[in-house]
């Protein structure tokens, strides 16, 4: 259907443009958000199950409840909306954009509903954290938590690893080519690879694999000294780079070999999903790609820098593997910790906040910026200089020995500018907050705080370090947060679009 085209309703009276625009974007955001929100009341039967196996009867019927309400409210939504016949792209941002707040409201139910975290900023806030992998909690001892509960806080960050839309994608075919719009929507910026000529087999394979890599760590976790429920939940937290755990010191009370394992599956977590799979059949694909090039020269550079710094003080044996498991861990925006970074020396704390601002590759379940933007905006400033010098030479600027058009270096360089606008915004707002209501955060603790919620990181420095969490904050402060990871988990464009009046006006 074109936007140009009448239309008109049964009776044969015709609609405007604009009426029939919004009743469609309204039809496509009803129904995906009420499949999605139907999609994740069914997760929560599992932890609900587990509960009832463990002997935790009255967290089963919470989290029984909290699936009852997602789904009933799901089915309604999708059910009065429709099947919409096509979802163009303007759609795909609205869906998007909503409908990851709804899940996060959803999501919350089950801490609501068994008490575990019975305030609604703090629920909202571990609900955001988890569903955009950011791994950032209001909880001090995670071990605490019932069994039920612990395994939903997993579960949240294992199914936003890959994209709930995309998960629905792959199991609606009603949506058809649609699927394409939902997942540019999700990471626009960069076109989402087919491994396959269809959309939704490609999103079902990558899916496979994922779940494949995290049964695989399961396995590899479980042989070591962590029991079921902790190989399960670690597991979910490093496919997805989410970084809840369920021990208040993260990892670092687990073995070597704990730690190693989980750092070689962080940074192929934070590499490119597509890539993977192609190398099943060729592993010669990593070599002769240049962002995962560009990727492990990141991170063994950051690692040397790093291990120098802790060198003197630690010796090269612990130096190497702190330093190895911090980068990776904040590059691919993880969060785990295994030692406490805020307490390193300025220059090295200086290096952690750099790399969260970088992410993992496209393509991966990590956040922030990403490895092909910043080549790119690297490849932009070096061509920008060579014209500055010779203004009569025309420099262009390649990535991976290919030409990268025009429009796609300003749409990175947009999104860059639009990122640290912002991350300055965002702690403007949270020094205004906590000047007005008396709190004590200085200003390292706000950056770094905004800085890991916007990338998805999970610790800051200060008052949320690695061995802190962010229950202090105030409650305005959780929900300028709590925005704040949303919008960085969907690349920013998919909400700020939503504050326009052009996506509701036509």
């Amino acid at each position: 259907m074109k936007w140009g085209a009448a239309l008109s309703d049964t009776s044969g009276a015709p609609l405007s443009i604009s009426t029939s625009a919004r009743h469609s974007t309204a039809r496509t955001v009803g129904f995906v958000l009420g499949v999605s929100v139907t999609t994740v009341g069914l997760a929560m039967l599992i932890p609900a199950a587990v509960s009832f196996l463990t002997g935790e009867p009255e967290t089963a019927v919470g989290i029984l409840g909290a699936a009852a309400i997602s789904v009933a409210a799901g089915s309604l939504a999708a059910i009065t909306s429709g099947r919409p016949s096509s979802i163009g792209m303007k759609d795909g941002f609205a869906a998007v954009g909503l409908t990851w707040f709804a899940l996060t409201a959803a999501g919350a139910l089950p801490y609501l509903m068994t008490g575990t975290i019975p305030g609604l900023a703090d629920a909202i806030f571990e609900t955001a954290s988890g569903f955009t992998t950011t791994g950032a909690s209001i909880l001090p001892d995670p071990s605490a938590l019932p069994t039920g509960i612990a395994l939903w806080r997993g579960l949240t960050q294992w199914l936003g690893g890959m994209g709930v839309i995309v998960l629905s994608v792959a199991i609606l075919p009603v949506l058809g080519v649609g699927g394409v719009q939902l997942a540019r929507a999700e990471s626009p910026g960069v076109a989402p690879e087919r491994i396959t000529p269809r959309f939704r087999e490609t999103a079902k394979r990558l899916w496979l694999l994922y779940a494949a890599l995290t049964v695989v760590l399961i396995v590899l976790l479980a042989v070591g000294e962590m029991d079921v429920l902790e190989a399960v939940v670690h597991a979910f937290a490093t496919v997805s780079t989410g970084g809840f755990g369920t021990e208040p010191t993260s990892v670092a009370g687990f073995s070597p070999y704990t730690q190693w394992v989980i750092t070689l599956f962080m940074f192929l977590a934070g590499a490119n999903f597509a890539l993977h799979y192609r190398a099943l059949r060729n592993p010669g694909v990593y070599a002769s790609n240049a962002e995962f090039r560009l990727y492990s020269w990141i991170t063994l550079g950051a690692v040397a820098i790093v291990a120098g710094g802790l060198l003197a003080e630690l010796g090269i044996g612990r130096a190497f593997a702190d330093a190895t498991f911090t980068v990776v861990s904040i590059l691919t925006t993880t969060g785990f910790a295994t030692a406490d970074f805020g307490a390193w020396r300025p220059a090295l704390q200086v290096v952690i906040v750099g790399l969260m601002f970088f992410g993992g590759m496209a393509g991966s379940t990590s956040g922030s910026v990403k490895t092909y933007r910043i080549g790119i905006l690297g490849k932009a400033a070096r061509a920008e200089l060579s014209h500055f010098l010779s203004p009569r030479r025309m420099t262009n600027v390649s990535f991976g020995g290919k030409t990268v058009p025009e429009p796609i270096v300003e749409s990175v360089q947009s999104f860059f500018l639009f990122y640290m606008v912002i991350f300055m915004t965002g702690t403007f707002l949270l020094g205004f907050i906590d000047a007005n209501i008396s709190e004590e955060l200085d200003l390292v603790t706000s950056a770094s705080a905004v800085a890991t919620a916007l990338g998805n990181v999970g610790p800051g420095l200060g008052a949320v370090g690695p061995t802190s969490n962010f229950g202090e904050l105030p409650d305005l402060g959780k929900w300028l947060l709590s925005g704040l990871m949303i919008v960085g988990r969907l690349e920013l464009f998919p909400v700020l679009v939503l504050f326009t009046p052009t996506l509701w006006r036509r």
